[in-house]
């Protein structure tokens, strides 16, 4: 029951929130940090009870059922402190943006579809709540309501609903071919049951991954991405970045390894195609973003090579290869969403947009631009931040568990990529503390509000702690995974 709560409450608060029709910050700050804590509280409370709960039965086996595992209990974790955290940063900067009740109405609503996704017990009800947050997100997107944004939320839409009817048709076929729905890690798929239909089951298994990976940006699904951050509001560009892309990878996970299964999928071609699009859309993200000019659309592309960090780790199908992806989506929040926070700050402050405006920031700026570079250090694996260790798994996972001329090709798209990362992003933090002679040294500092830096300093730190704190984590996942196999 308590499972069901923490996913009701925020759609419930976020439902009713235009009807209250707050006109002052501390009673709309009061309701959304309420809401968020008596959510946090019940999905604690839930996940102790361990719990299965179901709250709608279709017959035949087809429930709407939540229930707490390792992996959802790890991202229901992230998403509730990352949502905290951004709804405070979100109470001072959305001011500037207008419509703040509709805002965070539509930031609550995103919160329950994403728990819902999280603590699903099987592929119909993790399909529902995938949906649910796709549709509870977009308007986060168009909050301007400008040509650009309407365009880009629809963009966003259109991708996601087709990404979703690929998915759907997986569920269909893992549905026929499972005498048991509830996700079960090894796969719930029976080999005996596909006969000679396992050529057509592989071929709807690849495009279904292909259309729930298009949530994280594998191409070619990714051009959502970087057309729809630029123009949404910084907090939810944060989100979308550093969290909501996770559904994506949540959908990715519960569908090989607790659904169809990895031992039916491991050495096909279908595994060996999905490494060859996540290896492409690591490199081809890192160099669009080192040559884009606007931070946000840079950051974005950013986004999309980072996000196939994380599926090429689960494409090797080992439990190497899971832990480091597990650990790059702890480094992957913490940065991004550091990062898309600071660039809101820079825009709320100064409204400079570019790259190239960017010099002598730092000076402006110092919490801000020190966030940020912690954010960049961990992004491009410098170590001892959250990013080198997760990608110092992903490279021995590759090693270990990927045939022929792939176990050294990954590794070798991890570097170069983490060469183009360093290149996109140092060029920033260079710039903003050594802007050069010319820089007019009395230039006012203009450093963002409390309330702002606050969180982004939060998610600089956590990018360092998540490193330098990192063996307990490494040695939870590693167990749990092994566990798993």
């Amino acid at each position: 029951m308590f499972l069901l709560l923490a996913i009701l409450i925020p759609l419930v608060t976020g439902g009713l929130m235009p009807l209250w029709k707050f006109q002052k910050k501390g009673p709309r700050a009061f309701y959304v940090l309420a809401s968020l804590f008596l959510t946090a509280a019940a999905a604690v409370l839930g996940a102790l009870s361990r719990e299965r709960f179901v709250f709608l039965s279709f017959g035949e086996g087809v429930e709407l059922a939540v229930a707490p595992d390792g992996i959802a209990i790890f991202f229901a974790a992230i998403f509730l402190l990352a949502w905290i955290a951004v709804s405070v940063y979100t109470f001072r900067y959305i001011t500037h943006e207008g419509n703040e009740n509709r805002f965070f109405a539509f930031l609550l609503l995103t919160l329950g579809g994403m728990l819902g996704v999280a603590f699903a017990e099987n592929m119909v009800t993790l399909y529902l709540f995938f949906e649910t947050a796709t549709l509870f997100s977009m308007p986060t997107v168009l909050h301007s309501q400008t040509k650009e944004s309407v365009s880009a939320a629809l963009k966003y839409l259109f991708y996601s609903v087709a990404g979703a009817f690929l998915g759907l048709i997986g569920v269909f076929a893992v549905y026929y071919y499972s005498p048991d729905r509830a996700f079960r890690w090894g796969g719930t798929v029976d080999p005996a049951l596909l006969g000679d239909g396992k050529g057509v089951f592989l071929w709807i298994v690849f495009f279904a991954v292909v259309g729930f990976a298009t949530k994280a940006g594998m191409f070619p699904m990714h051009n959502w991405l970087p057309t729809a951050h630029p123009v949404a509001p910084a907090a939810a560009s944060a989100l979308l970045s550093g969290l909501i892309t996770k559904a994506g990878v949540i959908a990715v996970i519960r569908l090989i390894f607790c659904a169809v299964g990895p031992e039916l999928l491991r050495g096909t071609w279908v595994q060996i195609a999905w490494l060859i699009l996540a290896m492409i859309t690591v490199f081809m993200g890192s160099m669009m973003a080192y040559h884009e000019k606007l931070l946000k659309k840079r950051l974005a592309y950013s986004t999309v090579s980072n996000l196939s960090y994380i599926l090429l780790g689960l494409f090797t199908l080992s439990p190497e290869g899971m832990t480091g992806s597990l650990l790059h989506v702890v480094a992957h929040a913490t940065a991004k969403t550091c990062l898309f926070l600071a660039a809101g700050s820079i825009i709320y402050m100064t409204g400079k947009t570019r790259v190239d405006e960017l010099r002598g920031i730092g000076r402006e700026m110092p919490v801000t631009m020190w966030s940020f570079t912690l954010a960049s250090l961990s992004l491009i694996g410098i170590p001892p931040f959250a990013g080198f260790i997760s990608k110092w798994h992903l490279a021995l996972a590759s090693l270990d568990a990927l045939p022929g001329a792939f176990a050294v090709l990954a590794p070798a798209v991890l570097l170069i990529s983490a060469l183009l990362t360093a290149g996109y992003l140092l060029p920033v933090v260079i710039a903003g503390f050594f802007p050069g002679n010319d820089y007019d040294l009395k230039t006012p500092k203009t450093e963002a509000p409390a309330v702002m830096s606050a969180p982004v300093l939060f998610f600089g730190l956590a990018t360092l702690a998540a490193g330098v704190a990192a063996s307990p984590l490494i040695e939870l996942l590693r167990n749990y995974v092994i566990g798993l196999f």
